[in-house]
């Protein structure tokens, strides 16, 4: 059995932007591809997921795609349009002239070429015409020699890439270097810059999820709730009515909670949920925590347990609260009416809610020891990890287009 792997890492600008995603095509953990040429598995992973999820994995953003040296010879790249591709060209590729006559070749055809993890080193100057991006990694490279560097190249077209940068001191460091773009987990990092209030109109959404996540819903109990909130009772209405299943439009709460279904409606409401914190902080976390809702949703659902499903939902959409609202995660949880198995996953990672919270982190990050060190627990299957993954990746884009 063959499995593919996939996650995505935000790129963002100078200004917190999300313009791109790196596409992280992995074989998994060791030994899953024993037989296979790690080129063809590249190219296999590439068919599988950047043709067939392409739209809901990037939308309009660009796709930062890894490509080992057999691949690039290959031309591989050129399978695939150009305008929204960027070619990494990874690390460990030497630089030979047939590598130089392949980037050369794809940047002259409108591919924009980037080098990863670079170090900088004489042989590496041939190719720098046809580059529009250097990545450094913060953690091999210092900002300060980077630094260097691009200003050595400070009358080229070359933008440069801030890798690892995992605090706000070294965003803005990086951003005084002369850095274009940055990558890393700054981003999901609270930047306290003021303390926020939990506003009525978001625990009135709290109280949504509370009763969304019951097993018997209290119909009624939800509609009073939306009937409290204009901006939800709107938000409500236009999604049940964007629908490309609805024949007729909705005209009540009670009509669009019935239509919705208990499923939907649970959806519908955690991403109202974390929506309503919204205020100048990247798009992207609003998607993850969503995407992570649904992946701690599947993966509940294909463990042997009585946990339900609502609650693993719950836990996955709460886990970047604290980034959103700039405070400490446990003193949210104690303020949200949600079960005790979630608040012990989101504050110590204990129960199988927290083994699965680990889980759905190092599979984003693309963590396959980690994932297969929690999976000795879950006893899941490689295939499936990949189909909740892509199915939580296609699910999240497919929702955030309706409601936004």
């Amino acid at each position: 059995m063959k499995y593919s792997y996939i996650a995505r890492q935000p790129i963002l600008d100078r200004d917190k932007k999300t313009i791109g995603y790196e596409l992280l095509f992995r074989d998994g953990p060791k030994n899953t591809f024993p037989d296979i040429d790690p080129d063809e598995a590249t190219s296999r992973l590439l068919s599988d997921h950047f043709l067939s999820t392409h739209y809901s994995t990037l939308g309009d953003s660009v796709g930062f795609v890894n490509f080992p040296y057999q691949s690039l010879l290959n031309r591989i790249p050129t399978l695939f349009p150009s305008d929204n591709l960027i070619v990494e060209v990874l690390e460990d590729c030497e630089p030979t002239a047939e590598l130089l006559e392949a980037i050369k070749e794809m940047a002259q055809a409108g591919y924009k070429i980037a080098l990863d993890d670079f170090i900088p080193s004489p042989e590496w100057k041939a190719f720098l015409p046809y580059v529009s991006i250097i990545k450094f990694d913060i953690r091999q490279v210092s900002i300060d020699k980077a630094q260097a560097f691009i200003q050595k190249l400070s009358g080229t077209k070359i933008e440069f890439l801030a890798e690892k940068v995992e605090t706000y001191q070294e965003f803005n460091q990086a951003k005084d270097a002369g850095f274009h773009y940055f990558q890393g987990y700054f981003f999901s990092k609270p930047e306290i810059i003021q303390r926020k209030a939990l506003e009525p109109s978001f625990l009135t959404v709290i109280q949504l999820c509370k009763e969304v996540a019951r097993e018997d819903m209290d119909y009624r109990a939800i509609e009073e709730l939306v009937a409290q909130d204009v901006s939800l009772s709107y938000k409500l209405l236009t999604f049940v009515n964007s629908s490309a299943h609805v024949s007729t439009q909705i005209q009540s709460f009670k009509q669009a909670l019935v239509y919705l279904g208990e499923q939907k409606l649970r959806k519908f409401i955690s991403l109202v949920a974390i929506a309503s914190t919204q205020e100048a902080k990247p798009d992207y976390l609003y998607g993850l925590s969503i995407q992570r809702a649904r992946y701690c949703e599947l993966i509940c659902a294909r463990c042997d347990s009585h946990i339900e499903e609502g609650s693993a939902f719950l836990a996955g959409m709460f886990s970047l609260l604290d980034s959103l609202l700039d405070r400490p995660l446990e003193s949210l949880v104690e303020e949200m009416p949600i079960d005790e198995a979630v608040k012990s996953a989101l504050t110590s990672g204990e129960g199988l809610l927290g083994d699965i919270l680990f889980l759905t982190r190092a599979y984003e990050r693309a963590d396959w020891e980690s994932v297969a060190s929690v999976n000795q627990r879950l006893k899941l299957s490689d295939d499936t990890l990949k189909e909740c993954y892509d199915d939580a990746v296609r699910w999240t884009a497919e929702l955030l287009s309706v409601v936004y």
